[in-house]
């Protein structure tokens, strides 16, 4: 880390212990501003690191949640235009980038891997509502924050597991096939299994939530894949804008939503964040040890529980809004989706440095 960050870094660390001086003594007015300030040094602080860099997002992400915590009406509505309308629009366009960065080739994995594809299917269909459901009878939440962490579990997988399969040397193919395949899905599959499993928390309209799905997902991911066919190289501009549009998208769909549930989490964030956090890592820990037991290939392995235990987080969030309940259900959504690239980043990095092709040697 180079002295400039190093700087940073301290100044930041002097900023969160002032943060917290000044919460205890219960100065909100000030201890805000200073743990925002916090994430920011920190952030940037980051940044001059090679391994850390990556959760610098992520930190920035923490920022403008500790913001929306503490001004939750800026982030609320202007001028009568409440923000939450926005969700939907962000999403579409994020579905969209989604979809220009796949093809039709990706669903051929489907004949090419069917092992893998119908294990990591059955897995990410089955592990992670069970676990939702479990997890939030567990808690004995609210009612609509239990919703929402089925939610959660009931959602396809996202574009960061693929992200995350290259950086841990795990089957890229057999992960983009599985995302697309599952998006492909979850029109049906998401409402069934929030039917199922959700169902004696909150009233769920099958046929509503599965129409919202194909407007939110569906459509414009088939708008991508076309554009993408069609125009394939011809938009670089495209290809380098729409990750960021994506991450800026995600990014104040988490603020909006925190801002809206503002009062709910005060009251039960530290223990929704709890169950996030198991939510997730029993993903990964049962999609890759369910695969070993089936004695699949070790990449296949971590593949599969990358693509369990990291959820399209924002898809379940759009659902939320749809279903009038953004302040409730949406925050699981809210909390899982930051979470899961800090976990998804640390277990990618420390799978890199284990070469798969070494551990199945050894089983050898």
């Amino acid at each position: 880390m180079k002295k400039q960050h190093k700087i940073l870094l301290a100044i930041g660390l002097v900023c969160l212990a002032a943060g917290i001086a000044f919460l205890v003594t219960g100065n909100t007015q000030l201890s805000g501003p200073a743990l925002v300030l916090f994430f920011l040094l920190l952030a940037l602080a980051l940044r001059g690191h090679s391994f850390l860099k990556g959760f610098s997002y992520t930190i920035l992400i923490f920022a403008a949640v500790t913001l929306a915590m503490y001004y939750p009406s800026y982030f609320q509505e202007a001028g009568g235009f409440e923000f939450k309308t926005l969700i939907v629009p962000l999403l579409q366009i994020i579905m969209f980038g989604m979809g220009t960065a796949m093809s039709f080739k990706d669903f051929m994995g489907v004949v090419k891997m069917p092992k893998g594809v119908l294990v990591g299917l059955v897995c990410q269909f089955t592990i992670m509502p069970v676990l939702g459901f479990g997890i939030a009878t567990l808690f004995a939440f609210p009612p609509e924050i239990a919703a929402g962490i089925v939610l959660v579990g009931s959602s396809p997988s996202g574009l960061a597991s693929n992200v995350m399969a290259y950086l841990a040397k795990a089957n890229l193919a057999l992960s983009v096939t599985l995302t697309a395949v599952s998006t492909l899905l979850a029109p049906l599959m998401t409402p069934l299994l929030m039917e199922v499993f959700a169902g004696e928390f909150v009233p769920i309209d099958f046929w509503s939530m599965m129409l919202s799905i194909v407007r939110i997902v569906i459509l414009p991911v088939a708008v991508g894949l076309l554009f993408n066919h069609f125009f394939h190289g011809k938009a670089k501009w495209l290809d380098k804008a729409m990750p960021i549009v994506s991450m800026a998208g995600i990014a104040f769909i988490i603020v909006i939503i925190t801002a809206a549930g503002r009062d709910s989490l005060l009251s039960i964030g530290l223990f929704l964040v709890v169950a996030a956090i198991l939510h997730n890592m029993a993903g990964y820990f049962m999609g890759y040890w369910g695969c070993r037991i089936l004695k699949m290939k070790e990449q296949d392995c971590r593949t599969i529980a990358l693509e369990v235990g990291m959820q399209n987080a924002g898809l379940a969030s759009g659902i939320a809004l749809e279903m009038g309940k953004v302040a409730t259900i949406g925050l699981a959504p809210a909390i899982f989706g930051p979470w899961m690239n800090i976990s998804g980043s640390s277990l990618a990095t420390w799978w890199r440095e284990k070469s798969p092709f070494k551990n199945e040697n050894q089983e050898k």
